[in-house]
């Protein structure tokens, strides 16, 4: 094993971001795992964690990994599979949840680590995540589980855990974050500034103090829009 080591799923998305250049402090080598699942806006997530790593240039975060997990027999039709739908600038963030999603990324990532002598994985997940495949319970759990299944010592680990993303957006200030994607909806590149994800980033750039300096489609002032859904 290589303790140095350590493989981070990395979304593209603001606290996977700063995840990655969290970790790269810490360790001596970071690499990237970005899946395929067969999300609507995986095209736009890669370009954008593609101009984020070129721009950061830490030679410590390797090459990203990028690995296929197709879902569309399960996923059908649903918002996050179809894009029909996709909740709205006020919608909670319980509308959110994509079931299952952290089961299938570790577990995914988890044999790709063992099969290349890494025995970390490392996620973003931030506090107040209400999804119960976020749990510390969850994470505990899965970490044994994976271990014994893999027949080798694996070690979860969450940088961000005791963070809500103001903080995150704080401590990431001197990173691009504008090359970070927090949208369900890109339009041309740009975050739809609709979605209840752009809500969650235009609040808490807004809380944190720091400049926004994303470019959004449609920019919404808070609290929110007329009409927010598509």
């Amino acid at each position: 094993m290589t303790p140095e080591a350590v493989a981070a799923l990395s979304s593209g998305g603001l606290d996977s971001c700063v995840c990655l250049a969290l970790l790269a402090r810490s360790h001596e080598s970071v690499h990237p795992v970005y899946i395929r699942c067969g999300l609507v806006w995986e095209d736009a997530e890669r370009a954008f964690l593609k101009r984020f790593l070129a721009t950061v240039g830490d030679p410590r975060i390797k090459d990203v990994k990028e690995l296929s997990l197709p879902m569309d027999e399960v996923y059908g039709g649903a918002w996050y599979s179809s894009g029909i739908h996709i909740p709205g600038y006020r919608d909670p963030d319980e509308a959110w949840e994509i079931p299952g999603r952290n089961i299938l990324l570790l577990a995914k990532t988890a044999v790709w680590a063992s099969l290349h002598s890494v025995n970390r994985i490392a996620l973003g997940t931030l506090s107040g995540n209400p999804f119960p495949d976020a749990t510390p319970e969850f994470f505990e759990g899965m970490q044994t589980a994976l271990s014994r299944g893999l027949a080798a010592p694996l070690e979860i680990l969450r940088p961000l855990a005791g963070m809500k993303k103001p903080e995150v957006i704080r401590m990431g200030s001197s990173l691009p974050l504008e090359f970070t994607l927090s949208c369900a909806r890109p339009e041309k590149g740009l975050h739809c500034g609709t979605c209840g994800k752009c809500r969650e980033r235009i609040e808490a750039f807004a809380e944190s103090g720091v400049p926004d300096s994303t470019p959004y489609a449609s920019r919404v002032d808070l609290p929110g829009l007329a009409d927010d859904r598509p």
